[in-house]
């Protein structure tokens, strides 16, 4: 068994090939797209977040709203970026949020990716600390984040308050109980999915990697999760992490597809430069279902990953996507033993 759900990047455009031309289409669309694959059987709907871009960006009241139209699927992001945040309102906004999902949230975060300003967090009102850089911003609001989410009172209490309070320090409220094991580090690297799992953390693993060896894609990506599954043991951590993986998998079924994604059919890997570093992109797999089956069956990441985020396109709208989500629910994933 496989969970599998998927992951919109949220696009937005008022071209009219766009089922999605303005940010309120984009929104009332994923959450329609979130209960339209519940239904389908799929386990998770995950959004994506990019700031300063005609995308999805503020994720809390999204994931709110669709856990009031859902009653089981996971809703997730993948990821949002930590150099933005502020972790205590964050800790707040999530709580709120799991809550009112009864515990579904799967927050998917990391130090996040080239955005379309330059150093985008500064208009946020976040910058490095001297001596560090981004990245190292990211990682501490993570671990401040973390601290929080585990319910630890740490604040002191006014000795006059306007409400009473409970004895001994104050914690982040509302709490909800079990979110900390439900935080994800989109990893891109081998050595950052070590540090993931040193920090407890389950792994999301996308459709690139900001590293090249010189081997396929997948085989690098599922040499990525043994590290972090070596490295979660090491730390000892009680629980059993969870492994996803993202892909852009498009059944041929009809004509449409045929027309949308028939010429995907020679996808191969790519190599290219993120962040002055090499970079291997994943391909794509569009195909009848009998060819997705053994095309798919070779993908080492995707077999040793419990989760499977299939990447939509959403600016084809919610029937097309939920037609790509049922294929692949129906006519592929029994095949492999995912269903």
């Amino acid at each position: 068994m496989k969970n599998i759900g998927f992951l919109s990047f949220g696009h937005w455009t008022d071209s009219p090939q766009s089922a999605t031309r303005s940010a309120s289409d984009t929104l009332l669309q994923s959450i329609d797209l979130a209960v339209a694959a519940e239904e389908l059987g799929a386990d998770g709907a995950y959004f994506r977040v990019h700031h300063f871009a005609r995308q999805l960006a503020s994720p809390f009241p999204l994931l709110a709203a669709a856990a009031a139209r859902t009653s089981g699927i996971e809703l997730g992001t993948g990821v949002i970026d930590m150099r933005y945040e502020n972790p205590l309102y964050m800790a707040e906004d999530a709580g709120a949020a799991d809550l009112i999902s009864g515990g579904r949230l799967q927050l998917g975060i990391s130090r996040g990716s080239p955005e379309q300003v330059v150093d985008g967090y500064r208009y946020f009102g976040y910058q490095p600390a001297e001596g560090s850089d981004h990245a190292d911003m990211a990682r501490q609001h993570t671990a401040v984040l973390l601290d929080v989410l585990q319910g630890k009172g740490f604040a002191e209490p006014n000795p006059r308050p306007m409400f009473p309070n409970p004895p001994g320090l104050l914690r982040i409220e509302p709490h909800s109980e079990g979110l900390r094991d439900r935080i994800w580090w989109g990893a891109g690297s081998r050595a950052t999915a070590e540090w993931t799992a040193q920090q407890g953390m389950n792994l999301m693993s996308s459709t690139l990697l900001t590293e090249d060896t010189g081997v396929p894609f997948h085989e690098l990506q599922a040499e990525q999760i043994h590290l972090f599954r070596k490295a979660w043991e090491s730390a000892g951590h009680e629980r059993t992490p969870r492994v996803s993986v993202s892909r852009s998998i498009f059944p041929i079924l009809d004509e449409r597809d045929a027309a949308y994604f028939g010429m995907q059919g020679q996808s191969r890997d790519q190599v290219g430069m993120i962040d002055g570093g090499k970079a291997r992109f994943g391909k794509t797999y569009a195909a009848e279902p009998d060819v997705l089956v053994e095309q798919l069956r070779e993908d080492q990441a995707v077999a040793e990953a419990d989760t499977l985020l299939l990447t939509v396109p959403n600016q084809l709208g919610v029937d097309y996507n939920a037609h790509v989500i049922e294929g692949i629910l129906t006519e592929v994933a029994p095949a492999l033993g995912w269903r």
